[in-house]
C-alpha cells in the first residue's frame, strides 16, 4: 500500500506526518486489498476554530472511497476519517465475503 500525504497552505511537521502514516497503515487490518491512499491536509482561512480539514481517498480494486472531515485539530479530523474508513472497509469486506 502506498501512502501520499500532501499539506495544502501550510508545512506539516514530522510528528503530524508520522501520526497520519500510522493511522492509515492500521486500515490494512480491516481490508488488505488497499492499493493506494491519498491524504490531503488543508487549513481553511476562516475565523472559526474548526478550520483543519483532512480528506482521505482510499483506492481499492474496482472503486475508491473518499472521506472528508473538518475539526479543530488535524489529529482529530484524521481520527474521524480513519474510523469512518474502518467502517466502510469492514462493510466492503463483509459484502465481498458473502458472495
Amino acid at each position: 500500500m502506498k501512502v501520499n500525504i500532501q499539506a495544502v497552505n501550510f508545512d506539516a511537521d514530522a510528528k503530524l506526518i508520522d501520526f497520519t502514516q500510522n493511522k492509515i497503515e492500521k486500515l490494512e487490518h480491516f481490508y488488505n486489498k488497499i492499493i493506494n491512499v491519498d491524504v490531503y491536509l488543508k487549513v481553511q482561512k476562516t475565523s472559526a476554530p474548526g478550520n483543519k480539514i483532512a480528506e482521505i481517498r482510499v483506492f481499492v480494486p474496482g472503486d475508491d472511497m473518499v472521506v472528508k472531515k473538518t475539526c479543530k485539530t488535524f489529529e482529530q479530523s484524521i481520527d474521524e476519517c480513519a474510523s469512518s474508513l474502518e467502517r466502510q472497509l469492514t462493510k466492503r469486506k463483509e459484502k465481498l465475503a458473502a458472495h
